[in-house]
């Protein structure tokens, strides 16, 4: 998977779960009306489709696409690594 893929990726779950039409990549969600249980609902989403584990202290970085992005990436980067090669 590439980073590009991930990013894209991302922005089709988060706008799924939100029912938007487009994810800047950084607005804050609270400013596209994503409330913290939607966030709850995009959190689990992120660790099912990923397989990753995002911590109670971490919550608060997702909170636009790119700070998401870098989250699952910072997770994932050992297997996108392998898979870009």
């Amino acid at each position: 998977m590439s980073h590009e893929n991930l990013k894209d990726e991302l922005r089709a779950l988060i706008c799924e779960i939100a029912e938007i039409d487009a994810l800047p990549d950084d607005t804050h969600f609270k400013d596209l009306g994503i409330d913290s249980m939607m966030g709850v609902e995009i959190v689990a989403a992120i660790e099912r489709q990923y397989h990753v584990k995002i911590e109670d202290s971490e919550l608060k970085e997702v909170s636009t696409l790119n700070k998401s992005y870098d989250l699952v990436l910072g997770k994932l980067a050992p297997s996108v690594a392998q898979s870009a090669e």
